[in-house]
């Protein structure tokens, strides 16, 4: 928990740093909230299932800041007009999301009786993940022109990359719920559960748009794909040989919306 701590404060000190350093170029600052629904892809349940991406559904929340190099708080003026002045934005963001976590699909059918499947049926997760990191934004129509237009739109494209912090649990409700027993625990989950925090990168991606809603405040709505480079922030990691089923790593789609403020 310490070396969480010292890594958050060192990364708020250097975003901090950072936009100090840039804010005197004369870019201006923006800054948001966003909520949204989470659907969390896992271990848990199947593949490519409706029941499994609607059902393992959590929510987000977030706090967001943006350098945006068009115009220059200082002297309420434009920057100079170059096209990543007027198409590109910097986004640096906060966020936490929650989810749990259970098996939908075929395999827990309640015409499914065998030991295994009741196994499967009785398996509960859940995992918290607290995001930092960074996003570069494209415009493809100008940004200017957007600042300029009540009621406009603005949509946009990102690619960043973000440090997460993961806390995952899992149990049974059958049993005296522990994993890891052989009276609690499918086969293929047996020795592939944990349930300690750790942390790991992960990228980002996402689309959506802005509504500019009045001269200094846009909302927004934005849906990302979060990609971590582990398989064991919900918790469970099967045998990839054994189970290829279960081989690739976690990762979630999260449709958010927000509210942004331009600071002049």
């Amino acid at each position: 928990m310490q070396s969480i701590k010292q890594t958050l404060l060192f990364c708020f000190l250097f975003i901090g740093i950072s936009d100090a350093a840039l804010a005197q170029f004369g870019f201006s600052h923006e800054v948001g909230a966003i909520v949204g629904p989470v659907s969390f892809r896992s271990d848990y349940g199947q593949r490519n299932d409706f029941s499994t991406n609607m059902g393992n559904t959590g929510y987000g929340i977030g706090i967001v800041h943006y350098l945006n190099f068009s115009y220059k708080a200082d002297c309420n003026c434009y920057t100079p007009e170059t096209y990543f002045n007027d198409h590109f934005k910097l986004r640096s963001e906060l966020s936490f999301n929650k989810t749990s976590l259970k098996h939908y699909g075929e395999w827990v059918d309640p015409s499914r009786t065998s030991l295994f499947n009741d196994q499967l049926r009785a398996m509960r997760g859940s995992t918290q993940v607290t995001n930092l990191g960074m996003q570069l934004e494209y415009f493809p129509f100008s940004i200017r022109d957007f600042t300029n237009t009540i009621g406009g739109l603005a949509p946009f494209i990102s690619l960043g990359g973000q440090f997460s912090f993961y806390d995952p649990a899992a149990w049974s409700t059958i049993g005296d719920g522990q994993m890891n027993t052989p009276a609690t625990t499918p086969i293929k989950y047996y020795n592939a559960t944990q349930n300690e925090s750790g942390s790991v990168w992960s990228i980002v991606s996402s689309v959506g748009t802005r509504y500019k809603l009045a001269p200094l405040s846009d909302l927004m709505i934005d849906l990302r794909a979060q990609y971590y480079f582990s398989n064991w922030v919900d918790g469970l990691s099967p045998n990839p040989t054994l189970y290829p089923e279960n081989k690739s790593n976690d990762w979630l789609v999260w449709l958010n919306v927000g509210y942004i403020y331009y600071i002049e």
